[in-house]
């Protein structure tokens, strides 16, 4: 079954893109939450005309979003954490605590578009998180995990 999305699902699409699911799926989790609407041809229409409107307005958020990107790219974060041996920290950082960093440096990430890649960082050392600026603009960001 096609559907029109009309929020982001992890995993499956973005806002207005249309995707083909299994009909249960469909049915029983996309359709009664509101995610999305069945891609009938009325629809297909009204989607084309919404983003025809909308292809102005969303290459400025692109470009926006890329410079946001291109400012943090040679930036490197420094989050502070308390350290005990052997440079265990105590707890982990997460992307919470990457996201306030982002924000001192005056750039505004939600911490939702914020992935740690590998494991949990329990560790003072080097590190990269994948931040979502915009749908088609994704960049690694490093950053470091030091004492305070």
């Amino acid at each position: 079954m096609e559907v029109i999305l009309k929020q982001d699902v992890e995993h499956l699409g973005y806002t207005n893109d249309v995707v083909k699911v299994r009909d249960g799926y469909a049915r029983n989790f996309l359709l009664p939450r509101g995610l999305a609407v069945s891609a009938t041809s009325s629809e297909k229409k009204q989607l084309a005309e919404t983003m025809k409107q909308r292809a102005h307005k969303e290459a400025k958020v692109k470009e926006e979003a890329t410079k946001m990107a291109d400012g943090l790219e040679n930036k490197t974060l420094k989050i502070g954490a308390k350290a005990g041996e052997a440079g265990k920290i105590f707890g982990s950082v997460n992307t919470i605590q990457i996201a306030d960093a982002i924000r001192a440096l005056g750039f505004e990430v939600d911490r939702k578009n914020i992935k740690l890649k590998g494991e949990a960082i329990k560790s003072l050392g080097k590190y990269e998180a994948e931040v979502v600026f915009h749908r088609d603009v994704i960049r690694t960001i490093p950053f470091e995990v030091v004492e305070e």
